[in-house]
């Protein structure tokens, strides 16, 4: 017979939930039952979730240019060319290295250059400008060297005398790098081609 009052329901829980209380027996059997029904409960659930998991979203449907279409990760001709090739984090960037410029007969016109601007170098009467000084180097030296030399001071030059020829230390077809031995120091230049003539590029000194 089904029970139709709320008070006779509040019994029946009462005596559901008071059973396990009734006996150390009872209260191990309703452990023991919560606990296999937790386990059932572990295996149900994930099986149920994967086939859901388990699913690939499908690629969209490729159409070619004779009607078939394609669907899915399959080779199209044409498709991967229409998405371009896919970049590569891993691929090496190529290096470029320049070879080193030919060895070459020094040109006679930057050999004459370079002693010209040394003579010019060692030129620096007492009492003579940087202007003044500067402006016998200028038709010799490329712009880019220029302001270097306007912070020299002419008084400071130790050497007042070329003592000797341009001595090739390397040539190529562009460029020539010659020492001359002075009074008061050894200078080494670097003498360039360019759209104006041979020019001296790079100055050093070894007193």
């Amino acid at each position: 017979m089904p029970i139709r009052t709320n008070r006779g329901r509040a019994a029946v829980y009462r005596k559901l939930w008071a059973w396990p209380l009734r006996s150390p027996r009872h209260l191990m059997i309703a452990v023991f039952g919560l606990a296999v029904l937790a386990i059932a409960t572990g295996f149900v659930v994930p099986r149920a979730a994967s086939p859901l998991a388990g699913r690939v979203p499908q690629a969209p449907a490729v159409t070619l240019s004779n009607g078939v279409v394609v669907t899915g990760s399959a080779n199209v001709p044409g498709a991967g060319a229409a998405r371009g090739p896919a970049p590569s984090s891993t691929s090496a960037v190529p290096r470029v290295t320049l070879p080193p410029p030919s060895p070459a007969a020094p040109a006679p016109e930057a050999l004459a250059v370079a002693e010209a601007w040394a003579r010019a170098w060692v030129n620096h009467p007492a009492g003579m400008t940087n202007d003044e000084w500067t402006a016998q180097l200028v038709p010799l030296t490329t712009e880019e060297f220029l302001p270097q030399l306007r912070t020299v001071d002419p008084a400071n030059i130790p050497s007042t005398a070329v003592i000797g020829k341009a001595e090739v230390i390397t040539a190529s077809a562009r460029a020539v790098d010659v020492k001359i031995a002075t009074d008061g120091a050894q200078l080494r230049l670097t003498v360039i081609a360019t759209d104006t003539g041979w020019r001296v590029s790079a100055f050093d000194r070894a007193d």
